[in-house]
This record gives structure tokens, sequence and C-alpha cells, in this order.
């Protein structure tokens, strides 16, 4: 298993360095590279039976030879099939040689996405079949993995079925009594199902004993890390201090119950017996900087420094300032430093020395603070924005340049608090779920496509009343394959859409640091109007001006994560409005989108998704901002997850160290597990 992907025949250096780039190095991570989705070919269906949003097969006859015609920069050819009165119209794009290939007068299995635009059935690059080659087809499931430029999803299957048949067995070490009571598949069988299921029975219990193994295994590793910190003696005890009411008395409004509730609890751990390890769940705009504002000054005027990272340099300085502006207000002189990635070699150098001399008493920074040159004098509290960001081995990294300060972590994203309880085994959890008084709920509606113009109007007006407005997509660049908003061309439909006065610019994950941060940057300082983005911008500045969100293909995201996005307006004193724009009218589709116009409330709309996701939607939406499991899913899983938690915490009561021989494979995979550095258990 540890063996490097190019021992697998057929693999080179250059095939080497593509499977690299997703991420795969060795056999094992080959094996646990699972597919992303199946494609199941199943009976064609008549014209009027087919449903949106649904990939069927039909069969049709060909009148004539298909039409070929230019369009911007690629060939569309085009066939109209017809079948008692219903009408179906197939679409390839740079496909011109399908006017040879497909013969008037001939049948053929046509097989893709059905989607209604305009009122007609479109099916858009379908695969097409004599009715003898989908026959041979029919009724398998082929694997879909996810890929990058220069690799075919034909190379990773074929490498897959190699290293599968080139292995020994692994040994079973899941322990009988919980493989009989979870009713849990054989490992060797999974591992083979997953990737090349007969059929989808088979494949769902495959799935389901892979899902409880990474569960189990990570829970597993973060119950026995909580077991290490629980033992830990507070070193860094931290008496109340006057300056943090110096620091209340100066705010221009009060906390809100909630928030004097995790602030006293805060205070408890500071100055407890053992260190703290404590997680703020909190919505977006529910005051968790504050609380862990409050939480820094009090460790630093006990005499120790505090650090702050967030998850992105633009976050980093805004926390920088907002700090600095904060402690001024209430008359504290305390040097706030900030670190990040683009800092200048001599920036850099600055910073480090006046880390590691103790001159500097809150460092806030990105990922460039746990780097080896980062030396603290005296580190007692570590605060981590946005858990999700940072993995749980990221986190003991910057607490490790300590003598085991005190952790503090805060996370926007809802999850239910029986998941939190489970997904954050190392942590104890406080929610702030109390809102300020002085914030306006955000204005929602959901429509379709056809919204468009008007919504353009209205965020006109908005930016004529001087405010700022988001858009964002699902895409970077076009894909004809797929008719979904894409970031660079919607960014000059609106420009010729909308007066040529407003300043229009776009924003995606492919730029370049430096390129994003100028960006956010002239955006927050209301140099750019409109910024349309993908969702790089979910963790993103604050900018208050911000008043109108407009989310295209809104079916396309979780709901956690649409809610995400939401929260980057309504941070300022004006009202502020969320557009979602759906491209599916399908029912489900309307009815998840709904519990988004109905509530603000993150947690609320967390546990309405978790009810509303089923088995069928096994490989559907991810939601994005949570623990990222290579097949587990938090929501859709939620069962197994509770299930999975319950038999880890039994098994540690029986055998707390996992000493007895019946555990000895167990013990073995736990400790070949790797906690990565985005927090997926590598298994």
């Amino acid at each position: 298993m540890d063996s490097p992907i190019t021992s697998i025949k057929g693999i080179g250096e250059k095939t080497a360095m593509l499977f690299h780039r997703v991420g795969v190095h060795t056999v094992g991570e080959l094996l646990s590279y699972y597919p992303r989705t199946y494609d199941m070919y199943q009976e064609p269906v008549t014209f009027a039976n087919l449903k949106a949003e649904e990939i069927q097969a039909v069969a049709g006859f060909l009148r004539k030879a298909p039409s070929v015609t230019k369009a911007k920069r690629y060939a569309v050819t085009t066939v109209v099939l017809e079948e008692f009165g219903e009408y179906l119209h197939l679409t390839w794009f740079n496909m011109p040689f399908l006017k040879n290939t497909l013969t008037p007068g001939s049948t053929y299995i046509f097989r893709g996405r059905v989607q209604k635009k305009k009122g007609r059935l479109v099916m858009e690059q379908p695969e097409y079949f004599t009715p003898e080659a989908y026959e041979e087809k029919l009724n398998t499931m082929q694997p879909i993995y996810g890929l990058t430029a220069g690799l075919s999803n034909k190379t990773v299957a074929k490498a897959v079925k190699q290293a599968l048949d080139g292995r020994n067995l692994n040994p079973e070490y899941l322990p009988e009594e919980i493989r009989m009571s979870q009713e849990l598949a054989e490992y060797n069988f999974a591992l083979q199902t997953i990737h090349f299921p007969v059929k989808w029975e088979d494949l769902l219990l495959a799935r389901k004993r892979l899902v409880f193994d990474e569960f189990f295994l990570f829970i597993l590793a973060l119950r026995q890390m909580k077991e290490a910190s629980e033992l830990r003696k507070n070193e860094c005890p931290c008496s109340p201090v006057k300056e943090t009411q110096q620091l209340l008395a100066s705010l221009p409004y009060e906390l809100t119950g909630a928030q004097k509730k995790v602030w006293e609890e805060l205070q408890r751990d500071l100055s407890g017996e053992g260190v703290m390890s404590r997680l703020i769940q909190g919505d977006v705009g529910s005051g968790k900087t504050v609380v862990a504002l409050l939480a820094l000054v009090c460790a630093v005027y006990n005499g120790y420094q505090g650090a702050l990272m967030a998850p992105t340099e633009v976050l980093a300085r805004q926390h920088g300032q907002s700090i600095r502006e904060m402690l001024e207000g209430a008359g504290l002189s305390l040097s706030v430093t900030v670190l990040t990635g683009s800092m200048t070699a001599k920036e850099k150098r600055l910073a480090y020395e006046a880390i590691e001399s103790g001159e500097a008493k809150i460092v806030v920074g990105t990922h460039a603070l746990i780097q080896n040159q980062v030396r603290f004098l005296r580190l007692g509290l570590v605060v981590t924005d946005e858990q999700h960001r940072f993995g749980v081995r990221q986190r003991e990294t910057l607490t490790d340049k300590g003598e085991y300060p005190h952790v503090l972590v805060m996370s926007a994203t809802p999850i239910p608090r029986t998941l939190a309880i489970i997904l954050y085994g190392d942590l104890d959890i406080s929610v702030l779920d109390e809102l300020p008084a002085s914030r306006l709920p955000i204005k929602n509606c959901v429509v379709d496509e056809s919204y468009r113009a008007t919504a353009y109007r209205f965020m006109e007006k908005e930016i004529a009343a001087g405010r700022q407005v988001y858009v964002i997509c699902a895409m970077v660049e076009e894909n004809p394959e797929l008719e979904l908003e894409n970031v660079v061309d919607y960014t000059e439909k609106l420009k010729k859409a909308m007066n040529p006065s407003i300043a229009i610019e776009y924003l995606h994950g492919k730029m370049k640091a430096a390129e994003k941060n100028k960006i956010m940057e002239r955006f927050a300082a209301g140099e750019i109007q409109v910024l349309v983005s993908t969702t790089v911008v979910e963790v993103g500045v604050n900018v208050p001006n911000a008043t109108v969100m407009m989310v295209e293909n809104a079916e396309r995201f979780g709901l956690a994560q649409l809610h995400q996005l939401r929260g980057r307006v309504g941070r300022g004193k004006h009202q502020s409005y969320c557009i979602f724009v759906s491209g599916n009218d399908s029912p489900d589709t309307k009815k998840r989108l709904e519990i988004l116009n109905k509530s603000n409330d993150g947690f609320y709309i967390a546990s309405e998704d978790l009810k509303l996701r089923g088995p069928g939607d096994l490989f559907g939406i991810r939601q994005s901002g949570l623990l990222e499991f290579r097949i587990g899913d938090v929501f859709t899983d939620a069962g197994i997850l509770k299930a999975a938690g319950e038999a880890a915490a039994r098994l540690l009561r029986e055998d707390p160290s996992l000493q007895k021989e019946e555990h000895r494979e167990l013990r073995k995979r736990l400790s070949a597990c790797r906690m990565g550095g985005d927090g997926n258990v590598s298994l």
C-alpha cells in the first residue's frame, strides 16, 4: 500500500505527476481515491417519461442528418428527435464529425442529462450508441473519478483495477462485534466494490463500510487527542483582569446574552486547572471575534502572547486592523503584529523578531504563523478562525509553538449540535445562538432565470444609493457541456447589461493570491461596486457596505454553503438582500431553497438540510465548509456518523488504550492514519 504509484504497470513519471495533482502518490492513496459518482446504464425511456435534471437514455430514429452551425468559439451540432408528438433536441459542442457519423434512417440510443430550456426538452453532449452496443452496457455501473487536465477517467480506472488485482488482501481490522452489530461488509469486499460495483445493493454495502471506517478512525484519533489534552495541566493560568472590563465598557453596544454566557465559559477555562480546548460555534454576525478578543486581552495582561490564525490574508489583515481599533478605543496600548505570506522578506523578518522577543503581544496571521521561523516567547492562547479551513494537525502545529497554550476555535459553519459533539470530539463546545439586536434580518427571495433583468435593475438602484453587490457563479470558465453561469463570461454579460459607469470585476480561486487580495481590498475600499465571484468569497472580508448577494445556479450549492455566502451581506446598518436564482424548477430544488427563503438561522437551516438528505443523495451536493472526508458526508451520513461515535465510545470504555490482542490490527490501522492539513483523515 505504501509503494509509489509508479510501481503500477503503465504508470510512468509523466502520468504519476498527473496523479500527484489529485493527491495520489502511493498505491494505498490510489485505492482510497474513490469514484465521485457512477454511470449507470439503464433501459431507454419514452420521451413522455423524460425527467428534467436526470441522466436518461432514449431510443431515437434519425430522419435526417445532423445540422452544424458555428457559434462563438465552437461548432454546434444539432438533431431533433420526435416520438408520438413529443420532441427532444440533441446538441453537441465541437463535434462536427457527427454529421457524417450518425446515419439518417438508423436508430440510435442517445444518453445524457435531460434539461428543460425555454419550454422544450434538451439533451446536451449526449453519448450515442447502436442498439447492440448499448445492450452490452445495459445495467452496468462505471466508476467516474475526479480528474485533472491530462488525466482521463480510463487511466484512473485501469490503474485502480491493476492495483486491486496485484495486492494481497488486507487483514480485517474492525472488531467482529462492531462489524456484526453495525451490519458492515468485509473490508476487502468493500474496497473492490466501491470502485467496480456489480449492482446498486453491493455499492451501498461497500460505501456504508468505508464511510463507517473513515468516521470511526477519525473519532478514535480525536478521542485519543482529547484524553491527552485533558491530562495536561494549565501551564498558562489566566486570572480575570480589569482590562477586559475596560474593553467591554468602550464597546458601542452591550454583549448579547449568548456572548456573556460564552465569555463566562472562557474565563472559567482560562483560569481552571486544565488547558482550554474550546469551539465557539456561531452564525455569521453573532459576535465571535469580540469574545475571542476578550480572551486574547485576558491572556496578554496575564503575561502571555496570543495568536489568531485566519484562513485568508485579507481576513487576517482585516482582523488585525479591527483589533487595533477596538484596543485603541478602549485605551489599551498593545502591540498587534500581522504576519502573512505575501509580506516582503524585510517585513517578515521584523515580524519574526517582534514575536520572538515578546514585543508582539497579539499576532494575527494566516498559515504563515505555523512556519518554522515563527518562534513565540511565551504563547498562552491560540485562536483559529473558521475551524474547517485548518485541519487538526495545523492547529496542533501552532499550539506546539508554546508550552501547551489554551486553544479557542471559532466556526461560522452551522452544524447540528449532535453532530458537532462527535466531529469536534477534542473540543468543548460553546454556541452563540443569538444575533445582536441592531442587526437587520436579511430579506431573501428565490427566483427563476426570468427574474434576472429585474434583479439587475434592483442592483443598479442599490448601487445608485452608494451600496455594493456580490454575484456568485458556480464555475470559473465556460464549459459548453454544462449550462452553468461562469465567472469570466458572466462578468462581460453583466457589464453589457448594467450602466457602463458601474465598476464590475471578477474573482476566482485560480487567480494568484496577490491578485485576489488586490481585488478584495479594492472591493472593501468601495472602488469595485459589483464583485462577480466563485465561492472563494465564502470566507472573505467584512464589507459592511455590501447589501445585495445574488447567487446564480443556487441549486448547485449546499444549503450550509449558501447560508455562508449570504453572510457576506447584512454586516452594516443598511437593509440587505439575498437573491437565489435557480436554473432548475424541480419540486425538490424548490423545497430545499425555500428553507433559505424562510429563515436566516444557520442552525435551523443545517438541521432542515439534514432531514432532506437521504440515501438517494449519496453523490449529490457536498457541503463545503465542513471537515472534508474522502467518502463520508457529515449531512448525508449523519446516521453512520452517530453510530461510529457510539461504537468508538463503547470500544474505548472497554479497552481505553486498545491494548487487547483482538485490537492489534485496529491499533496498527490507527497508527497508520494521518490527519491531513485540511482536516482529512487519510485511511
